[in-house]
């Protein structure tokens, strides 16, 4: 059986050479198929001697390779849909470069900021940064702001395998065309022939995110997207019926397997992902491998991500590929062309005359249930005696304006872009007058459990990302959480670094309880992943293991970055931050 990568659906572009002479190993599947405590390992591959049931939090392989890349994030414009507007990308790219490595390889990412009036950080999302918290690229947290004409270089690790995306972490910047694909080759839980790479699914407005902003903090209520993208690509009807832009396309060779990277890029919008009369099989959720398990369609919120399989089976034509919006919580106004066309080889590309399964509904939004999502590597969740935190998620008018900001374990986050939380963690070990607007969760003690219950009585759902860390995702459900009236699964239950608080009008909320070790010291970030709600301030911050973080980063980095970012803000008014209750607000992350 020959194996082999095809190019990726996102380019590699301009994201610099790599270094050392070692290529990028593709899967190698086993012939025999996966099967428990047997999975097949060519002894070509990188990893070579580590398979699907090596703890990978605890086990990485020793590659001694560094992959290098140079990002600039520039002032452009561009049309993905084919009506032009201001962007900012990376290397001119919509979505931006690639970052892809073997499992144990060090990444080295060099960004500059080419900006005018932008500060940036970049963010690798679901990266567990072990014992490298200053490169997780939060400002305000863990750096501070990279200025124009300004560069800063991250290292990291890649001691996990499978698909994500990196994107800036300031302010509402990504959604502004910050953020790109991460693939991280390393073994799978089912066979496939080609590796197609990250495929995105983006909502999309023609004006930008920040120009919507001020309306979503006058009003409260959820923004109206316009369309939505597939891979950064999508068609418009203008206002005289004539279409600009063009569709998303791949093509299939029959009887070939192929491996899509699924990640949900959105600002604020929930999908439903299909391909008309093909199946689709799940092998991972986030960074972790799961037992595979066959559907028509993948429900997949914001900052998520999911790996599929697909056959080419069919008879050969065109096909739909369909990004729906879900109703409950995605307001959009061309909820059903956000398309693209899957053609098999030979086939002219055409419109499709497929039609969409016949699955529930386009309106709920929820993740995959519990008992899908069952990881490959069985990992218990140890919570006996565990310190449990509560934090109730509301929205609430502050000011005489008023503006409306939402609120995490009783605050709306207000950090500040020129004093990160890591620089003050590590100057005073014994520091316990943390501000409330910092929304701190203390966890002083190593390798101890939090069990984290996030719940709302308020009918929206939002999705959770908890940087730093995988987390286990212990139950999710309607209404409040009871312990009396919930049972938590603590048995090799899903784990991921995104999930999300499920909600009903009926039961009046929802709750999801999450739980992780302190096993990572450093300051994370557990947020919303509404890029308008985490702006808001639906925020919280984890000090995790505060008496080690002053051994574990490099100060000058920390401070020059500081330095130069204070400079900025001497002679530029988009150095000063909106922290307070005029301006548009800006809650620092």
């Amino acid at each position: 059986m020959k194996i082999f990568l095809l190019g990726l659906l996102v380019p590699l572009g301009l994201c610099g050479p790599i270094k050392h002479d070692a290529s990028i190993a593709p899967h190698t599947p086993s012939p025999r198929g996966v099967q428990a405590n047997d999975s097949f390992q060519s002894a070509n591959t990188p990893w070579h001697g580590y398979d699907l049931n090596t703890n990978y939090y605890e086990i990485i392989p020793e590659t001694n390779v560094v992959r290098e890349y140079w990002f600039d994030i520039v002032n452009t414009t561009a049309a993905p849909d084919g009506v032009e507007r201001q962007v900012l990308l990376v290397n001119g790219q919509y979505p931006g470069p690639t970052i892809e490595a073997n499992w144990g390889d060090t990444v080295k990412v060099h960004v500059t900021n080419r900006m005018q009036d932008n500060g940036t950080s970049i963010h690798f999302h679901g990266i567990r940064q072990h014992n490298t918290n200053q490169m997780d690229g939060v400002a305000a947290m863990t750096q501070c702001p990279v200025p124009p004409n300004s560069s800063y270089t991250y290292v990291w690790r890649a001691e996990e395998y499978g698909s994500s995306w990196y994107h800036s972490h300031f302010s509402i910047q990504a959604w502004e065309g910050v953020f790109g694909g991460i693939v991280i080759h390393g073994p799978a839980t089912a066979d496939y022939d080609h590796d197609l790479g990250s495929l995105f699914l983006n909502d999309w407005t023609h004006w930008t995110v920040d120009q919507m902003y001020q309306g979503v903090l006058d009003s409260g209520g959820p923004p109206t997207m316009q369309t939505g993208l597939i891979n950064g690509s999508n068609v418009w009807v203008n206002e005289d019926g004539s279409t600009v832009g063009k569709r998303f396309h791949m093509e299939f060779v029959p009887g070939q397997r192929y491996r899509i990277r699924l990640v949900n890029a959105a600002i604020h919008t929930h999908f439903k992902f299909s391909i008309d009369n093909h199946d689709l099989t799940v092998i991972s959720n986030d960074f972790v491998p799961i037992v595979p398990f066959t559907t028509n369609n993948v429900p997949i919120g914001m900052g998520e991500r999911y790996d599929i399989i697909v056959t080419a089976n069919q008879a050969s034509d065109n096909y739909w590929i369909r990004a729906i919006p879900q109703s409950f919580c995605s307001d959009n106004d061309t909820p059903d062309n956000i398309k693209g066309i899957l053609s098999y080889t030979g086939v002219t590309p055409a419109d499709p005359t497929s039609t969409k399964w016949d699955y529930d509904n386009d309106i709920e939004c929820l993740d995959f249930p519990p008992s899908q999502l069952v990881p490959w590597l069985v990992i218990d969740a140890d919570i006996g005696g565990a310190q449990t935190e509560t934090s109730d998620v509301a929205t609430a008018a502050f000011g005489d304006r008023p503006i409306y900001l939402w609120t995490l374990g009783g605050n709306a986050l207000n950090i500040s872009w020129r004093d990160p939380t890591l620089q003050q963690a590590s100057e005073d070990p014994t520091k316990m007058n943390w501000q409330p607007s910092q929304g701190v969760i203390k966890v002083p003690n190593a390798n101890e459990w939090t069990v984290l219950i996030i719940q709302t009585d308020i009918a929206v759902p939002h999705p959770i990302h908890l940087h730093g860390h995988d987390f286990y995702v212990l139950a999710q459900g309607f209404g409040i959480y009871s312990p009396e009236n919930v049972t938590l699964q603590t048995k090799n239950p899903p784990r991921r670094d995104t999930a999300l608080l499920t909600v009903s009008n009926e039961a009046g909320g929802g709750y999801v309880v999450l739980a992780f070790p302190a096993d990572n010291p450093g300051v994370w970030l557990v947020h919303c992943h509404i890029g308008f709600h985490a702006t808001q301030g639906f925020a919280q911050q984890v000090v995790e293991r505060q008496s080690e973080i002053g051994t574990l980063f490099d100060k000058d980095l920390l401070q020059e970055t500081c330095d130069a970012w204070e400079e900025y803000g001497k002679v530029n008014p988009y150095g000063r931050q909106y922290r307070g209750l005029y301006g548009p607000y800006e809650s620092g992350i």
